[in-house]
């Protein structure tokens, strides 16, 4: 199973690179161990590997995040994602199973969802993706909500003063933007496992 998310994530590096996004993997093998996988991995498919990948024998950092579940395994660590912004906050936790590889189109969308979110300031709603509106937020005083009222009929663009929309700036939208064939680019990467 890693060895597919690990070619996944490769060939779906150059979208992270143009979100300003770097990848790390971090494992509780061995680094001979990463070597001689990431050379098969080549030697199979062509691809190397263009991120580092940490070697955690002792699990100190594993536990540390909370990747190693005692209730599944005391040996083998959960198939974590973190998403840590530029400040070193972790702005997003996701947590498969054993035996459920990562999504990564999801991934990317949280990412750019998140730099959408701070760009504009606003949020993103369920099942957003670039390109559409996000939430404006609430108003925090009265007059504020009766311009939010009066944006809302003249704009017709929300459902009340706690929900309406706005389109996203042209600056944070190409800083999110990562091309017209992502979905697609990535759906082929995944399916040619």
């Amino acid at each position: 199973m890693c060895t597919t998310e690990f070619i996944a994530f490769a060939r779906s590096y150059p979208y992270f690179k143009k979100l300003n996004t770097e990848l790390l993997g971090l494992s509780i093998d061995s680094n001979s161990s990463h070597l001689a996988w990431m050379y098969d991995i080549y030697c199979k498919t062509g691809i190397q590997i263009p991120f580092p990948l940490i070697a955690d024998r002792s699990g100190q950092i594993a536990r540390k995040y909370g990747m190693i579940s005692n209730d599944i395994s005391t040996t083998k660590t959960v198939r974590n994602v973190f998403i840590i912004d530029e400040k070193g906050i972790v702005r997003t936790i996701l947590i498969y199973p054993l035996n459920v590889g990562r999504f990564i189109p999801e991934i990317i969308r949280i990412i750019q969802a998140l730099q959408m979110s701070d760009c504009n300031d606003g949020s993103t709603g369920a099942n957003w993706i670039p390109g559409q509106p996000i939430i404006m937020p609430a108003p925090q005083t009265f007059p504020e909500l009766q311009e939010r009222l009066e944006y809302i009929n003249k704009n017709r663009n929300g459902i009340g003063w706690y929900l309406s929309f706005k389109e996203p700036t042209e600056q944070c939208l190409k800083k999110v933007e990562i091309g017209d064939k992502t979905q697609r680019n990535l759906g082929e990467a995944k399916d040619s496992k």
